[in-house]
């Protein structure tokens, strides 16, 4: 059987502020570096094989960081790269909320049917991190495998793999340097 470790990337500067990274590559801050020198202590133990990361810059950074300390190989994936949160990129939550108060409540009630402007579509996500998941799936037939990822890419990836509901989006924002492991259930494999 497959484990999959879910990671959340350290913090940014963009994070403190409450910013909408999306796709933007904004460093780890200081406190992120923090967060990844705790997750190198909690997942130092585990026999994970290999670490996987999207090329944004928090989520590779923290993944090199932590395949360095377990000397396994850090891999990219291109098709894990975080949700194009299109002209919200780099606005404040509080703007989105105060701008666009109608697509606001529906990313925290139905955040499927919600399409930032000039940006993707949650379902279009999901299909990239479904076939990003089946290959890896496929390469790592058992072992555990770590896979970095910012949000909301993460709860994309666990509501693939444990078939529940994806949860409050914005919550979910607040997330950095945690950690989950999820056992991959059949229908994910097939």
């Amino acid at each position: 059987m497959t484990q999959i470790i879910l990671i959340r990337p350290g913090s940014t500067d963009y994070d403190q502020e409450q910013r909408i990274q999306g796709d933007l590559d904004v460093p780890l801050n200081r406190q992120g570096n923090r967060e990844v020198a705790k997750l190198i202590r909690e997942l130092g133990g585990l026999p994970i094989v290999a670490v996987y990361a999207p090329p944004c810059e928090p989520a590779y950074q923290t993944a090199q960081s932590l395949a360095g300390a377990l000397d396994v190989k850090c891999r990219k994936l291109d098709r894990m790269k975080n949700l194009n949160h299109g002209l919200w990129q780099g606005m404040r939550i509080n703007e989105v909320r105060r701008k666009y108060p109608r697509a606001y409540r529906q990313w925290q009630e139905q955040p499927q049917s919600v399409q930032p402007p000039e940006g993707e579509t949650l379902e279009q996500a999901a299909r990239r991190i479904e076939t990003a998941v089946a290959k890896l799936l496929k390469k790592h037939k058992e072992g555990m495998i770590a896979l970095v990822l910012p949000e909301p890419m993460a709860s994309l990836v666990r509501s693939h793999l444990d078939h529940g509901e994806l949860g409050d989006l914005w919550k979910a924002t607040l997330g950095h340097g945690h950690w989950e492991l999820c056992d991959v259930r059949p229908p994910v494999v097939a």
